[in-house]
């Protein structure tokens, strides 16, 4: 099984059902991979990426209606950003795996276990939804994930420095917040998203740490100061700057230094 040509193939599927059994199909077989670190993937001219159905409706960020849980349709709506949020992990897992060859074959089992998590957070989060009466797809939703994806496609030092340890760990900042929401909403769904969020925010400090590594990784393989770097790639690819609160104790665990908190806050 080559892995990256198999996680290619899972980004390529538009509907989330298929492509969450791609990814844990492809999990489940680890055991028989063949890893092609050296070998560059090929993109097939009539392949579209990422794949992904025709819902929900892609729209600029600032039109995204902000939801309320203290009502059924809030509820759902919140729910059905966050599953939007795990849907497109999904696609940037699989696609660190297939696009960037020359590293070592650690970088694409963890990406490969990175996709399969995403998986498990979007059933959660999917089947919470249908059992408020709601899909995926009901709700507009934003691109800024993806679009970031596209910006870093030629350099994975630059992925790992602003879509993981950048984007993605905004979630670490996010999810106590939202939980908060939830929690006073006190409604059975909004509780159960709690605890939906509670495995989520565990499994997203292993996903940064994993963006933290190998882009120290890549740093020093380029002799290049991690810190330093790091302001110059926000600002070359006008990455979103972050604000407080900082959910520090969650950074720490996902290995961001001192130093780099301290960036953070200016």
């Amino acid at each position: 099984m080559h892995v990256r040509s198999l996680a290619l193939h899972a980004l390529s599927l538009a509907h989330p059902r298929d492509k969450v059994d791609a990814v844990q199909a492809l999990w489940a077989k680890s055991a028989s991979w063949v890893i092609e670190p050296a070998q560059g993937i090929d993109l097939p001219a009539s392949v579209v990426l990422p794949g992904r159905p025709l819902a929900p409706c892609l729209v600029p960020p600032k039109q995204v209606v902000t939801r309320s849980p203290f009502t059924p349709e809030g509820l759902a709506g919140l729910i059905h950003a966050v599953c939007h949020i795990e849907f497109n992990a999904i696609n940037l897992a699989l696609d660190a795996v297939w696009r960037f060859d020359h590293m070592p074959e650690g970088y694409y089992t963890d990406w490969m276990r990175v996709a399969f998590e995403e998986s498990q957070h979007f059933e959660l989060l999917h089947t919470l939804l249908q059992s408020l009466g709601y899909q995926y797809g009901d709700f507009d939703a934003h691109d800024g994930l993806w679009q970031m994806c596209e910006k870093t496609a030629s350099d994975v030092l630059a992925r790992m420095a602003l879509v993981p340890r950048t984007l993605e760990a905004r979630g670490l900042d996010a999810t106590p917040l939202i939980q908060s929401k939830l929690r006073k909403a006190n409604s059975p769904g909004a509780l159960r998203a709690v605890q939906v969020l509670d495995v989520i925010l565990r499994d997203e400090v292993g996903h940064v740490a994993i963006g933290n590594h190998w882009y120290r990784w890549l740093c020093q393989q380029r002799g290049l100061d991690p810190v330093t770097l790091y302001g110059e790639l926000v600002k070359r690819y006008e990455a979103p700057r972050l604000k407080p609160p900082f959910n520090t104790d969650a950074r720490k665990k996902a290995g961001f230094t001192d130093i780099e908190l301290a960036y953070l806050v200016g």
